[in-house]
């Protein structure tokens, strides 16, 4: 039978765009997971790892400060118990497995606080840097999926890392946002082809399940338009990988979805980018080596909006340089931020100085860096000077944390006080070309005592971005665990435990991992 998936390499593959992609996508997870190739690199297997974790934590603390849409999706999943299901975050009954995904990944996504994708890589060319976002909101689909089949930790980790590869280059190769579709929509084709290949589902079945996504269930960018940002916004990745999954279990049942759906005409992908009928894009795929699309993707040390991710490092750059600025907000006269185009309209956008609700707030700069220099007045000089210069030690002073996005910190009058001094520039072409490779930024901040003007520098690889070769990443994510477990748990250690060493975990182990008790505490919003 032909294949639609070709070497293009000793450790990649390649699905040409004059191919069906969607079969080749097929061919590839099954052949992925089923271990007819693939060696991938102890890196690789360590940096999924570290994502799943952070993604579990954020989850679990996001349902125990009561943020409203994770409960009430995982209410709404426990009325749909199914024996040989899957598990929602802190239970231990199984449900109808897309209930139990659309519970889990909505709880990893509220905070918006996990790993982040920019869609480049600039090693394949031009083609390659479609720039679109995408977070690995989507691990609970392999546990579920193992849960179901019984399956174990190794099987669940090289389904976590098929499902980021397949997102991830995708996310390289075609930017949804472009056209006002929202980025999940690479998350609901890897999940598909995923859970698809972890239950057993043939090609046809896949490529059927791929097809029902992209014909059925594209989600807008409306979820994310308006000056408050609603439920739908953090939501959106569980939303759109229940539907994944509802349509693999539709097709393993006989339902033939649309065929070929890259090069269908109709479809998001030829009707936005047009082409004589090929797909517009080539697709390369890791399946050994070091080289996979999970190692270009960022870590947040903490929780904040990714474009912010420069000017935070600006921010934490310049009052390191000059700690005596914090002696007072009086002294604060203005501070500059420099940046790129998407940065500059969309987190810059004047909206956004007025936020009302914490998932505004958290996507609004002016809030983010307020927030952090509101952290920094309040510790004043002496707590900065004792970090003795260690960047890494000034991320774990200032992390953001849920709280900084409550109702007290949005109505806080410090923090509204600093966002009136910020203003934002726009670095043109200088700034946007080197966009994104990377997060170019440059903060000015200055003083009515000028002595302490503070320059930050050009910041272009940010703390937590995959090219920052600076920060110690296990030490400030170690410490973001800590934080953010203890709002969860009583025992972090044991969550730790529960999450870590992966790729040896037993079946058992994997049908308890998510089973944990959540410490319910004080809303945040």
């Amino acid at each position: 039978m032909f294949s639609n998936v070709a070497a293009y390499d000793s450790n990649r593959m390649m699905l040409a765009a004059n191919t069906n992609q969607a079969r080749g996508i097929a061919e590839f997870a099954i052949d992925f997971i089923g271990g007819k190739y693939g060696n991938p690199e102890k890196e690789v297997w360590d940096r999924v790892e570290m994502f799943h974790t952070d993604s579990v934590i954020c989850g679990l603390s996001a349902l125990a400060l009561q943020c409203r849409a994770p409960n009430v999706l995982r209410e709404e999943a426990m009325d749909y118990p199914r024996k040989g299901g899957a598990t929602c975050f802190g239970k231990k009954d199984p449900v109808a497995p897309e209930k139990a995904c659309l519970a889990n990944c909505s709880a990893v996504r509220e905070w918006d606080s996990n790993g982040t994708v920019f869609g480049y890589n600039g090693d394949l060319g031009d083609k390659h840097k479609a720039g679109e976002f995408g977070h690995n909101d989507f691990y609970p689909v392999s546990v579920a999926a193992c849960q179901m089949k019984g399956l174990d930790g190794q099987a669940a980790i090289r389904g976590m890392l098929l499902s980021d590869e397949i997102r991830g280059r995708l996310a390289e190769v075609f930017s949804l946002k472009s056209y006002k579709i929202d980025h999940v929509v690479h998350g609901a084709i890897a999940s598909a082809a995923t859970f698809g290949a972890m239950l057993g589902a043939n090609v046809d079945q896949i490529e059927s399940a791929i097809g029902m996504v992209v014909a059925h269930y594209i989600p807008y960018r409306a979820i994310r338009a308006g000056k408050q940002l609603s439920d739908s916004k953090g939501a959106s990745a569980a939303i759109s990988t229940e539907m994944a999954l509802v349509a693999v279990q539709r097709a393993m049942r006989g339902f033939i979805g649309p065929q070929d759906i890259f090069r269908n005409p109709e479809s998001v992908f030829r009707l936005n980018e047009p082409t004589n009928g090929d797909s517009p894009f080539n697709l390369v795929l890791s399946h050994s080596g070091s080289d996979f699309a999970v190692m270009g993707m960022h870590f947040k040390l903490g929780i904040y909006e990714h474009q912010s991710a420069g000017a935070i490092q600006g921010v934490l750059n310049a009052i390191q340089q000059n700690p005596d600025m914090l002696s007072s907000v009086d002294n604060l006269k203005s501070i500059s931020i420099t940046i790129y185009e998407p940065a500059f309209g969309i987190i810059g956008d004047p909206a956004k100085r007025s936020p009302k609700t914490r998932q505004s707030a958290d996507h609004s700069m002016v809030f983010i860096i307020s927030s952090m220099l509101r952290k920094a007045f309040d510790l004043g000089p002496d707590a900065i000077k004792a970090c003795g210069g260690d960047n890494n030690e000034i991320w774990k002073l200032l992390m953001l944390t849920p709280h900084d996005y409550s109702q007290d910190a949005i109505k806080n009058s410090s923090i509204n006080a600093l966002m009136n001094k910020i203003e934002f520039v726009h670095g043109g072409k200088e700034y946007d070309d080197k966009y994104p490779e990377g997060i170019p930024t440059t903060v000015l901040i200055s003083c009515e005592n000028s002595a302490q003007n503070s320059d930050s520098g050009f910041v272009m690889f940010p703390g937590g971005h995959a090219r920052n070769t600076t920060n110690d990443l296990k030490g400030i994510m170690n410490h973001k665990f800590q934080t953010f477990g203890k709002l969860a748990v009583a025992d972090v250690e044991g969550l730790l435990g529960k999450l870590g060493g992966l790729p040896v975990k037993t079946v058992e182990e994997v049908n308890e991992m998510y089973n944990v008790e959540i410490k319910m505490g004080k809303s945040v919003d």
